[in-house]
């Protein structure tokens, strides 16, 4: 039996216990649990846990698992466009990450290794929005010369987290900056940044480090490939200039400016838009938008409009038709464009 169809609606809070520490703040924002051990949140999510069936599943206000929603009515959800493209899959999770400890040194397999080593069809391309940090703090992304894979599986062996993070490029961030992180590529992100992230529909990390985490790397740190075929899935040479022109973008966060976050490397993946100012439209298709301000209201085509208050977290399907923000300041994500 199908269900209705789809509806905006605020999402409740989805933040789960984590192998490192965080998490007041986005309890704080949406109204969840908090720390000390909760430092992500998925958003919107159809993604499980790596290895896990439910953990990870977002649920809509009823208490039904979205995912099972999209598989009841996917046309209604997603869009016929977007279902001849890529099938029911959302094509996107968005997260809020919270850590009060540095991440780990890491990465992720692209999309071609998760299909020929894990049979999946995404890898873990990912970007982050710097929504605060710390002043003069730092994210690291990508060596900063060419590496071997056995001067990595040294250090990995040896759990020398100092020689990985001394090998990484270090960028300062603040407010209002995004980055974009290609599979493959090695990143870290120093504590107290708070990031909304966005990323190809999956939960695979490889981890370089985990001492001073509450995981066990040896046995679950390489996607039970073990890492001599794990790192086969690392990126050894830095990035070039011209790359690191395109992963690095501004916008505005305290300002009245709407714009595109991403450059046009980041398209093939997802997209995101930070709204801000009196009326910003956007044509029909699935979304999830994430309040920053006090107010607002969300009027669609074929749907009652939703008021905001700040930290709301709204569901967007496809059959709500177009959307116009007023008064609003946040960030809408959306899968690539079919």
């Amino acid at each position: 039996m199908s269900n209705p169809i789809a509806k905006p609606s605020k999402l409740p809070s989805n933040q789960f216990d984590h192998f490192y520490k965080g998490g007041d703040r986005i309890g704080q924002l949406r109204k969840g649990p908090g720390g000390p051990m909760r430092p992500e949140e998925w958003i919107g999510s159809t993604t499980t846990r790596f290895g896990q069936s439910l953990n990870g599943l977002s649920k809509v206000e009823g208490g039904q698992l979205l995912k099972d929603l999209i598989d009841q009515d996917p046309v209604s959800w997603l869009g016929e466009k977007h279902l001849k493209k890529y099938g029911s899959s959302t094509e996107i999770l968005v997260k809020l990450l919270d850590p009060d400890q540095r991440l780990p040194v890491h990465y992720h397999p692209d999309q071609k290794f998760a299909k020929e080593k894990l049979h999946l069809n995404h890898g873990k391309t990912e970007a982050w929005i710097i929504l605060e940090a710390p002043v003069g703090a730092k994210v690291g992304i990508g060596f900063k010369k060419d590496m071997k894979k056995f001067e990595i599986s040294e250090l990995v062996a040896s759990h020398d987290s100092q020689g990985l993070l001394d090998a990484l490029v270090f960028k300062e961030v603040k407010a209002g900056d995004a980055v974009f992180v290609p599979a493959g590529v090695v990143h870290a992100i120093e504590a107290g940044i708070f990031v909304l992230e966005l990323q190809e529909p999956t939960d695979l990390s490889i981890l370089l480090e985990w001492d001073g985490f509450a995981v066990d790397g040896d046995k679950d740190g390489h996607l039970d490939l073990g890492f001599d075929t794990a790192l086969d899935a690392l990126r050894l040479t830095p990035l070039s200039i011209n790359e690191e022109s395109e992963i690095l973008t501004k916008f505005e966060i305290k300002g009245k400016t709407s714009k595109k976050i991403f450059n046009q490397i980041a398209d093939p993946f997802f997209r995101a838009d930070f709204i801000a100012g009196y009326q910003n439209e956007f044509e029909a298709g699935f979304g999830i938008y994430l309040n920053l301000s006090s107010d607002g209201v969300i009027q669609f085509e074929n749907s009652d409009e939703i008021s905001l208050q700040r930290g709301d977290a709204v569901l967007i399907p496809y059959s709500a038709g177009a959307s116009r923000f007023k008064n609003c300041t946040g960030i809408l994500a959306r899968p690539p464009a079919a």
